[in-house]
């Protein structure tokens, strides 16, 4: 294989596999390295057109695998259909100083066959809160730098939703729609109504609820709304690095893949003051190798770019590359999930709904937008769904066609409310090098990030407004629920962890400057969630993409005159 590139991409899910396609489109040859296996479309997807009663377990965890994976079987997408996009608990051992759930998808593609496909813009309000935090880096870019970049990722990969002009949750370019059912469209009839502030809208997602002529030349099909979407969708209907990106990137002819290539560090030259390749250890064999480039992405997701770059020291950087500022590793935000509402409403038992719609209803977030609230910082937004998945069983035992019709009864309507609040960026929640070594000599990392009391704030005030909506919509047995007391849930359930290697003006406060590029070491970039400066309400992927393709765009400009 030839060991030079114009470009080297670090990792191939969904922000690695934007670089990587943008560059393959303008020309660049590009060499993409994933720590993992091959995950082919649709050819590896095994378990896509199982039922239930094709599985040994019927897509059930076996005791024995949780007892193993008390990690990952705990994420709401790990089945008996889907372990295989997985790595056990042990491939990859951390080290926990504080309780953190490290979720990772090793394959090509990432976590991108895994994640929840919601994507929602920031605003001008969520670029501007580091200001009122006070974390002394504040974002060096805006949501008109962003806009045109959010425009393109959204065209080509396809995003459900409405137009629905709420200035905190800035519309997207979309494609079709899905609907709110009759309990549903009753809730967010009833808080409009008594909440002016408040705006329940349809969630958008990356699922094809149309598709236009971009997506069908991704030999992509409209979204069955099967509610499968984890274990690979063999018609394209949901944006995936495996069905979308790659495939553009690899028709270009630009792109090298190599699988099972876990990058160690990246190689920094004394004389030139850049980045000159990375080494690489083959996951099989351990054996290392180094491969050469011009421009380097990093993009092995949050926790192990910043693993990688603590990693990689040298004479001018001891403590990791372009760590000069000392920040690097810190202020790492994840996405508050602790509080959950349940509730029932009666009624409505003539409507039900078809098909298993691949998003929920949300509401943008509402407070510490125009006004401070008084005893928290940051925003949250909410998001429910109602459905009647309780089915009638007869009243005492029997068999034969009283049994089977009950099967077919749906009973009462049921209400799940969760929140999902903005983590205020600070200095001790990092992740940092152990002196003990993984089964391929990388140090392991150590998480060292929790809660805080203003999430908890965050939390009480989501209960009090979530209750008080539910009850302007007659609804009853409200349950408020916190999942990190009563269900033990801990910080990185929510995979939403960004931070560590944050983008500012100032390389005093920051690691990475406005277009993504390290301060000391403008060749490497960085645009997966390690570059965020804060971490907003809304779900992170789609601003990942973004960036990504805004940095890949600037790197090819700034490659083609000669500096880089």
């Amino acid at each position: 294989m030839k060991e030079t590139f114009d470009v080297i991409v670090v990792g191939s899910g969904i922000s690695g596999s934007w670089a990587a396609k943008e560059f393959c489109e303008k020309g660049l040859k590009v060499l993409l390295l994933e720590r993992g296996r091959q995950v082919e479309h649709i050819k590896d997807y095994p378990t896509a057109m199982l039922d239930p009663w094709e599985f040994p377990r019927a897509n059930s965890i076996s005791s024995k695998k949780k007892k193993t994976n008390p990690l990952i079987s705990k994420h709401y997408a790990y089945s008996e259909a889907t372990s295989h996009f997985y790595i056990e608990d042990q491939e990859q051992e951390y080290i926990q100083e504080k309780p953190f759930d490290w979720i990772r998808g090793y394959q090509v593609g990432g976590k991108s066959l895994l994640w929840a496909r919601q994507t929602q813009r920031w605003s001008h309000f969520e670029f501007n809160n580091p200001r009122q935090f006070n974390t002394k880096a504040n974002w060096p870019i805006t949501y008109e730098d962003l806009a045109p970049w959010y425009g393109h990722v959204e065209r080509f990969i396809g995003i459900s939703g409405n137009k629905d002009g709420i200035e905190n949750l800035p519309d997207s370019e979309v494609v079709g729609s899905f609907e709110m059912n009759a309990v549903e469209s009753h809730i967010s009839m009833a808080i409009r109504n008594n909440f002016p502030n408040r705006f329940p809208i349809i969630g958008r997602t990356a699922n094809l609820a149309q598709i236009t002529e971009t997506q069908k030349q991704q030999g992509r099909g409209q979204c069955m709304a099967r509610s499968l979407c984890e274990r690979g969708c063999p018609f394209g209907g949901y944006f995936s690095a495996n069905s979308s990106t790659l495939p553009f990137a690899k028709k270009t002819g630009n792109l090298t893949l190599k699988t099972d290539s876990i990058v160690e560090k990246i190689v920094y030259d004394e004389e030139l003051k850049r980045a000159t390749g990375v080494q690489v250890i083959d996951a099989h064999t351990k054996q290392k190798k180094q491969y050469n480039a011009k421009i380097i992405f990093l993009n092995a997701s949050t926790l192990n770019s910043n693993l990688i770059l603590q990693n990689s020291i040298s004479d001018s950087f001891p403590n990791g590359l372009g760590n000069s500022s000392g920040i690097l590793g810190h202020y790492i935000v994840f996405h508050n999930y602790r509080g959950k509402i349940q509730a029932k409403i009666a009624g409505f038992e003539d409507k039900y709904y078809y098909g298993k719609r691949p998003t929920q209803v949300f509401i943008p977030a509402f407070e510490n937008i125009r006004s401070k609230h008084p005893n928290f910082e940051g925003s949250y937004l909410i998001a429910f769904s109602a459905n009647r998945d309780d089915w009638k069983r007869p009243s005492s035992l029997q068999v034969g066609p009283i049994f089977k019709d009950s099967l077919t009864e749906p009973g009462g309507w049921r209400i799940g409310m969760m929140m999902q609040g903005e983590v205020v960026p600070i200095f001790d929640n990092h992740v940092r090098l152990s002196r003990e070594k993984d089964k391929y000599g990388l140090p392991k990392l150590i998480t060292s990030v929790g809660y805080t009391q203003n999430d908890i704030a965050m939390m009480e005030d989501f209960f009090k407004s979530g209750q008080e909506m539910l009850e302007k919509s007659g609804c009853t047995d409200i349950k408020i629920i916190d999942q990190h007391l009563e269900l033990g849930r801990q910080p990185g359930l929510e995979v939403h962890e960004m931070g560590g290697a944050r983008m500012g003006d100032d390389p005093a406060s920051s690691v990475l400057n406005k277009y993504n590029q390290l301060h000391d070491c403008l060749n490497v970039f960085v645009t997966d969630g390690a570059c965020m400066t804060s971490g907003g309400n809304q779900n992170p992927s789609l601003t990942f993409m973004a960036l990504s393709a805004r940095a890949a765009n600037y790197a090819t400009e700034q490659f083609k005159e000669g500096k880089l």
